[in-house]
């Protein structure tokens, strides 16, 4: 991460005391900063003083209520075990796009490096955690390509899409964000926990605005969202339903005024009701990773807009493929998964050659295998 001016110890604890507050969010805490300048002030003030401000008296006798500096110190004493930096809204580290939104959050649990959304821009990509195979795989390819260019992958964690989006990035050695739901000391879902730690080892960063033992409940899910927004300059919706998630982070993006962008799904999947919505809105239609790269900033675009070594990798079929791998591959498509005896059938190979290409192919990155012997092609070719 790079360098910021250090905030005492004292002032920290007053800033996460003042974020765990029930009854105070994040535009309660910035109007409570622009009357009284300081988390201590604001902790120090006194009764009537918080009522000129229009705080309910409920909220009132929970900000001078003892206990939240030291569940503060707790959490101080957490993040420090967990190796987990705390940046609050006032240090020079925090992301300046975030800045920019109406409720941004106070301050931001960060494990890893938060350079990746500092040094370069940021795409969010969202969708349905029930997502099909045609959804998944355009969400691994896209970003993919995008992250290739030297674009930060942002997203939640969650399974189906956001999962995709992370691994997909970290398949060509890019930079992916996850933003969490929950304290930054529960992995949600718990599979993703390697996932978690991978994009950290990879020069990513894992973040969340909620205090550590934040369990994941419904809504800080969608409350998250204009996190996932706020940090990335465009989000890209890959399949999603009428009232779901990811029609949510789309309209905080308008709000935000950031670029939305949308794969088209099946007129018939409910799952691709949420993106072909939104480009019938005005949404931008993204068939491939360059419908992406030339909304980019300008100073970005300069950059992006030479394909890279690892990009151009992606659009083709590896050169190194054999005879028999070539031939596979070509039966296989990325949205319908074949199943092994069809593969048999089609390509004529035998099946003990048939087990072994799919295994190189497999190991080369260019197909990935499903439940019940199946197998969806990541490539173009």
């Amino acid at each position: 991460m790079r360098p910021y001016r250090p905030i005492p110890t004292g002032d920290l604890v007053d800033w996460l005391a003042l974020n765990a507050v029930e009854g105070i969010g994040p535009r309660t805490v910035k109007l409570l900063l622009e009357r009284f300048s300081t988390p201590s002030a604001v902790l120090e003030a006194s009764r009537s003083e918080l009522q000129k401000v229009g705080l309910r008296r409920d909220v009132i006798d929970n900000l001078q209520s003892d206990g939240w500096r030291e569940r503060a110190k707790k959490d101080l004493a957490k993040a420090e075990e967990l190796g987990v930096t705390i940046i609050t809204i006032s240090d020079e580290a925090y992301p300046a796009m975030l800045k920019e939104i109406y409720d941004p959050p106070p301050l931001l649990y960060v494990k890893g490096d938060l350079n990746a959304c500092v040094n370069q821009p940021c795409l969010a990509v969202v969708g349905s955690r029930h997502c099909s195979t045609y959804g998944q795989n355009a969400s691994n390819s896209i970003s993919r390509e995008v992250a290739a260019n030297g674009v930060t992958i942002v997203s939640g964690l969650a399974r189906g899409i956001d999962t995709a989006a992370h691994e997909g990035a970290l398949a060509v050695g890019g930079k992916t964000i996850a933003v969490f739901g929950t304290g930054l000391d529960t992995v949600y879902p718990k599979e993703n926990a390697k996932l978690a730690d991978q994009i950290c080892e990879m020069g990513g960063a894992i973040i969340s605005e909620l205090s550590f033992e934040t369990a994941p409940t419904p809504m800080n899910f969608p409350f998250r969202n204009r996190i996932i927004s706020g940090l990335s300059f465009g989000v890209l919706i890959v399949e999603g339903a009428e009232r779901s998630g990811s029609l949510i982070t789309a309209r905080l993006a308008y709000e935000q005024g950031r670029e939305v962008f949308a794969i088209p799904g099946n007129i018939t999947s409910k799952k691709s009701f949420g993106p072909n919505y939104l480009i019938k809105d005005g949404a931008k239609l993204v068939q491939t990773s360059q419908d992406i790269i030339e909304e980019l900033p300008r100073e970005a675009r300069r950059t992006a807009g030479e394909q890279s070594p690892v990009q151009a990798s992606l659009t083709l079929a590896p050169p190194d493929l054999s005879d028999n791998e070539r031939l596979v591959l070509g039966q296989l498509s990325m949205d319908e998964p074949q199943h092994i005896d069809n593969l048999l059938l089609q390509s004529q190979v035998g099946s003990s050659e048939l087990f072994n290409v799919l295994l190189m192919l497999e190991m080369k990155d260019c197909i990935r295998q499903l439940p019940g012997k199946k197998f969806v092609r990541l490539i173009n070719i």
